[in-house]
């Protein structure tokens, strides 16, 4: 059985996909239509699909291998249906997204350890919210967790971390701003293995004035770290706002160059009309995606599920399959 049949035939359970997913859906609206309007399947047909898809922000050079696999296997197959295009491409969707081998989205967690997760990011994507809605995860999960404000070059995103400690009922680690960052993480991590704290999350600023300055800062906070803690940090998480695009498609190049990027949280995947990114990021730059933010909730960052994800974006379409 197809991915597209075994998928459409049970249904994942994470019905939050398909309650986040409702604005993404509608950069797809439109695919179901071109397949059954057209007659034939053909240039003009593979055209507009390229067109769709890199509308949906799953990015030029993903949308032209996408399309060429696709040409295949109309050849390969020798379909003439357009409207049997839709199982290929949802099949052919998956592939792109997991390239022939399990995808691990679980945060790596070592016990009896203190766990670092280090976070990256341009200012605005939701970087800080993220942090609190994951530790308020964590906690709920039973473990003890500390957050660490870490981006000292501005007072308001020390304030901002500081509120989300209150809310999730989390310490957070704070110097005033202008510290050095590297300091205040370095404290941070002498508290928490003093203290026997299962995660810390780090937070980090996000504009420096170059990316060399960027790769010197965010460097210097990985030295400090696994001078405290071998081995740490576990993971090193970029956060990427979904609604900007191809403009998040670059910062993930950036910052894959600046640090060891282990995985990426996408936020705001449910007020964006192209959820693609998710696709254009595995594909361009092999980072699986860890977390994905349907909402404004504090518990409404999920763990992401691939299967959730396509579902969620063509149940709508494919009712029939």
């Amino acid at each position: 059985m197809g991915l597209f049949k075994r998928l459409f035939s049970r249904k994942p359970k994470n019905e939050r996909y398909r309650l986040g997913l409702h604005k993404s859906k509608e950069s797809l609206s439109s695919l179901k239509r071109i397949l059954e309007t057209s007659e034939t399947i053909d240039d003009e047909l593979f055209d507009a699909l390229e067109d769709l898809f890199i509308q949906a922000d799953i990015g030029v050079d993903t949308v032209i291998d996408f399309i060429g696999m696709l040409r295949a296997d109309v050849s390969n197959k020798e379909i003439t249906d357009p409207n049997d295009l839709a199982e290929i491409i949802v099949d052919r969707m998956f592939e792109i997204y997991l390239k022939g081998e399990f995808v691990e989205t679980d945060l790596v967690y070592e016990e009896n350890k203190t766990n670092v997760y280090l976070f990256v990011g341009v200012n605005g994507v939701g970087k800080t919210t993220s942090i609190g809605k994951l530790a308020q995860t964590l906690k709920n999960e039973g473990k003890k967790v500390m957050l660490v404000a870490g981006d000292t070059f501005r007072a308001g995103a020390i304030e901002q971390l500081v509120l989300w400690g209150e809310r999730s009922k989390t310490y957070v680690h704070t110097k005033p701003a202008g510290s050095d960052p590297s300091s205040v993480i370095y404290e941070a991590l002498e508290i928490a293995k003093k203290d026997h704290y299962d995660v810390v999350l780090c937070d980090t600023a996000g504009r420096l004035q170059t990316k060399k300055n960027l790769m010197a800062e965010l460097s210097k906070m990985h030295r400090v770290i696994e001078r405290s803690l071998p081995g740490a940090p576990q993971e090193t998480l970029l956060v990427i706002d979904a609604t900007t695009g191809q403009n998040g498609m670059r910062q993930a190049e950036v910052f894959k160059e600046a640090t060891r990027v282990t995985g990426v949280i996408l936020t705001k995947l449910d007020g964006t009309a192209k959820g693609g990114i998710v696709l254009a990021i595995r594909h361009a730059y092999d980072l699986p995606i860890k977390y994905v933010g349907l909402g404004e909730k504090i518990d409404d960052l999920v763990v992401f599920d691939i299967e959730a994800y396509i579902y969620g974006l063509f149940r709508d379409f494919f009712k029939e399959a």
